[in-house]
């Protein structure tokens, strides 16, 4: 078995680009030698490391996973409600492209080792930019601009240095580590709803953005600090080697599929939920409640299928995913007509649902055994771009089948409402999701 010594070196060799030779000059990494790392999977620094990217990541992802509260607003108040077709573009856009976009960046962090240390900075002020200018917006289009693309640009520089020094300071503990971080996400999406609620019916939406636009400023600028790889950073550019190996593996390619399939229904009931409440006849603090409640149950659901991926097979907790999800969808969702169940679903399919992004850590967990060339940052970056394809197809998708509606009533439950065919898609999607337990029935995976 291989020690965490040999994991270290391995580390230092995949990042640095540092030769066998020049790692081993250096001695025991972990001794005194030229340098003493410091510890992994504990200690102080890997601690406020990981709190300062759990908090970052409630920050960053809060707002896009609350966007259900403003897809509610921007449909019902002026200047957006008289023509109100491309809004739900708004939130899959900034997702969207916080996914694909590192695709871009890792292979960059790669070949110039500081660029992910100086955009980390920028990251924040341009998230709270794209705010400042959707604030002024007059159109749809100016909202994808604005609170979709450039605060998802900001998004990504701060976000994947996170993600990509998350792999340098927990090793054996990777799952658990992904898991407490990505939690963040349920709880910014706790949390944010109902402050986005109040704020939105007192102030409205242009006062609202600026308001948090400040509140990221003050909030996140101190925890980039914290943000610091545990591994030297080389000198110079370097001729990187990317270890892409691990795409001619079907194995990988079921699981990115499922991953893309899932993903175009994962963000739906978050968007819609608060509109599909208003049909009903409830009020708009009930569907911030239900938003809420979702991203609630992805909190315990991250850290809980985190650890599972790290005792089991990727593909059995996708399976336990995809069951849950499904289900929830179908019988909770489709068969609701007033708040309990619509509460139920919320947090049965928030925390089975939520719990897919931490099959991501054993995807990676799983390549890595399989090909020790594979490099982490362009594994991330390729896992990451599968879902943000399923985030930006979900927006215009979504639309459409919402304007497809089964019905305009409440006969035949929440299937005879005009989200009916909605419903159907996430639930078909969430179903397809769990292809990779499948592939490893049939000795692809």
């Amino acid at each position: 078995m291989e020690s965490q010594h040999d994991i270290v070196l391995n580390d230092v060799s995949n990042y640095l680009g540092d030769s066998q030779d020049e790692v081993q000059e250096s001695g025991d990494l972990t001794g005194q030698h030229e340098f003493s790392l410091p510890q992994a999977d504990g200690g102080k620094d890997a601690w406020l490391f990981l709190m300062a990217g759990f908090m970052i990541e409630a920050l960053v992802w809060g707002l896009p996973f609350s966007f259900g509260v403003f897809q509610e607003y921007y449909s019902t108040h002026e200047p957006f409600s008289s023509d109100a077709s491309g809004i739900a573009v708004v939130g899959t856009t900034a997702t969207g492209i916080m996914y694909m976009i590192g695709l871009a960046l890792f292979p960059a962090y790669k070949a110039w080792p500081h660029f992910a240390s100086i955009t980390k900075w920028a990251g924040i002020p341009l998230m709270a930019s794209g705010l400042i200018g959707a604030s002024f917006a007059q159109k749809v289009g100016h909202l994808i601009l604005t609170q979709g693309a450039i605060y998802a640009v900001g998004g990504t520089l701060i976000y994947y240095p996170t993600l990509m020094y998350i792999d340098e300071w927990f090793i054996q503990r990777k799952g658990m580590a992904y898991g407490i971080m990505w939690a963040g996400t349920g709880v910014g999406g706790l949390t944010i709803p109902f402050i986005l609620n109040a704020l939105l019916s007192r102030y409205g939406f242009r006062t609202t953005l600026r308001i948090w636009s400040i509140c990221l400023m003050i909030l996140a600028m101190p925890l980039v600090y914290f943000l610091r790889p545990r591994l030297p950073i080389s000198q110079a550019s370097q001729s990187p080697r990317y270890g892409l190996g691990f795409m001619k593996s079907s194995a990988f390619w079921v699981l990115q599929a499922g991953l893309v399939m899932e993903s175009l229904g994962y963000f739906i009931p978050s968007i819609y939920l608060p509109l599909f409440a208003r049909s009903l006849g409830l009020s708009p603090s009930i569907g911030t409640l239900l938003v809420a409640l979702l991203n609630a149950a992805g909190v315990f659901a991250t850290v809980i299928f985190g650890m599972l991926v790290d005792r089991f097979h990727v593909t059995t907790v996708i399976l336990l995913s995809t069951i849950g999800t499904t289900i929830s969808i179908f019988l909770l969702w489709g068969l609701s007509t007033a708040l309990p169940l619509l509460c139920v679903f919320s947090v049965v399919y928030g925390f089975f649902a939520g719990g897919f992004v931490s099959t991501n850590a054993g995807v990676i967990k799983m390549v890595k055994q399989n090909d020790r060339g594979a490099d982490i940052g362009i594994l991330l970056g390729v896992v990451s771009a599968a879902r943000g394809i399923g985030a930006i197809g979900s927006g215009p998708l979504s639309e459409a089948l919402v304007k497809r509606g089964l019905g305009t009533g409440q006969e035949g439950f929440a299937y005879g409402s005009g989200y009916g065919s909605l419903i159907v898609f996430t639930g078909v999607t969430a179903a397809v999701g769990g292809v990779g337990f499948l592939g490893r029935r049939l000795g692809w995976v």
